[in-house]
């Protein structure tokens, strides 16, 4: 994969907790981050003495490759949301500029803790739906603007193996968020559900206290039933 192919936009702790309705408890799991790019949750979260391991393809870059590539696309982000503004709500955010501010703030968390979190093997290299972690090695798998978000660019197939994935690495599994690009439900959605249950996993929705995209108030929780 090639960095340019690449647009790094980074979310908050705050968004992280408030995207995935994590509680006190929550945070203190074993938590794996799939897709979380240069979101700086890992950084804060270890900083509070969390246990998290986040898997992007970004990470196979350097510090340096990647802040630039930050730089180089923070404009275009900016300039895109203004032309699209109407498809969000503003009311965590007060403005474009604010929230450009908080990604940046962000993004600056996650490049200052990268290279030490690398080395410690907290940011690592690889993407779904294939993951190199041991069965359940994880409490909690969070996954991120990422899939039913890129319905048309993933397949079905794609999503349920990555969430079955997911599910063999974690006891649970929480996606957000459940709408596709333009805004309505992910086509993709209730066929992932279906072949899911099929196979035995435990799905469900869950209401977060989070919307920015107009819509996104859910997310999907899927546990491995215990027999």
């Amino acid at each position: 994969m090639k960095l340019s192919h690449i647009v790094p936009w980074g979310r908050s702790f705050e968004e992280y907790q408030a995207m995935f309705s994590l509680s006190d408890g929550d945070l203190e799991k074993t938590i794996v981050g799939c897709g979380d790019g240069p979101a700086c949750f890992n950084a804060e979260l270890t900083a509070r003495v969390g246990n998290v391991v986040s898997i992007d393809p970004i990470y196979q870059f350097d510090v340096k490759a990647i802040r630039s590539r930050v730089n180089t696309v923070y404009p275009e982000i900016m300039d895109q949301l203004q032309k699209t503004k109407e498809k969000y709500i503003w009311e965590n955010f007060s403005s474009i500029e604010q929230l450009g501010s908080t990604r940046m703030q962000a993004m600056e968390s996650f490049l200052a803790d990268y290279p030490k979190g690398k080395l410690e093997g907290r940011y690592v290299n690889a993407m779904l739906p294939k993951l190199p972690f041991a069965n359940k090695q994880f409490d909690l798998a969070l996954c991120s603007h990422y899939l039913f978000l890129y319905s048309e660019q993933v397949s079905l197939d794609e999503h349920v193996s990555s969430i079955l994935e997911l599910c063999r690495v974690a006891e649970e599994v929480r996606v957000y968020p459940l709408l596709s690009l333009d805004g309505q439900e992910s086509e993709q959605l209730q066929p992932v559900m279906s072949v899911l249950s099929e196979k035995g996993i435990l799905v469900s929705f869950k209401e977060v206290a989070y919307q920015f995209q107009k819509g996104a108030v859910e997310m999907l929780v899927a546990k491995t039933q215990k027999i």
